[in-house]
């Protein structure tokens, strides 16, 4: 049983690590899921602190990604119209336009949203570029904490 577990941890750390770049697969549950496999096998344990630190980072890090984007579309002058753009832009593109639209929903709303309260152009791109910028962080973030789970499983293999 140990030997299916780790296989598929493996499996579930991999898919993790790259759902931080594939915005169709939700990377850090997967990395999450990867780790507690391992944590049921006679091999490997880790503490309980460190699962539920796991877990807690999981659901921050899962929930940053998708309000990010927003917040980045704020800090570059954004108005209400670019941030409610850029989150149905985000919503749009992910049931209509996967895996692609997670990342252009976002920008496209972000724009749109600007141009229809009025702004000039360069106004409307500043804010789609901060709805961009804020998707690149939530990735950088997926990238992190999958590198931190197959870290702590690669430590207690050696």
């Amino acid at each position: 049983m140990d030997t299916f577990l780790i296989i598929t941890g493996i499996m579930l750390l991999l898919l993790g690590l790259a759902g931080a770049v594939l915005p169709v697969l939700p990377g850090p549950p997967l990395s999450y899921a990867g780790l507690l496999l391992f944590h049921f096998t006679d091999r490997f344990q880790y503490s309980n602190t460190l699962l539920i630190v796991y877990g807690i980072l999981m659901v921050v890090i899962t929930i940053a990604d998708y309000v990010v984007p927003v917040y980045g579309t704020k800090k570059m002058g954004g108005t209400k119209y670019g941030m409610w753009g850029s989150t149905i832009g985000l919503i749009i593109g992910i049931f209509f336009f996967p895996p692609l639209g997670i990342i252009i929903g976002p920008f496209a709303g972000a724009f749109i949203g600007e141009v229809i309260k009025g702004a000039t152009t360069q106004v409307a791109l500043s804010s789609a570029i901060g709805s961009f910028l804020g998707f690149l962080f939530g990735t950088l973030l997926k990238l992190i904490f999958g590198v931190l789970m197959i870290y702590h499983v690669v430590v207690q293999l050696f």
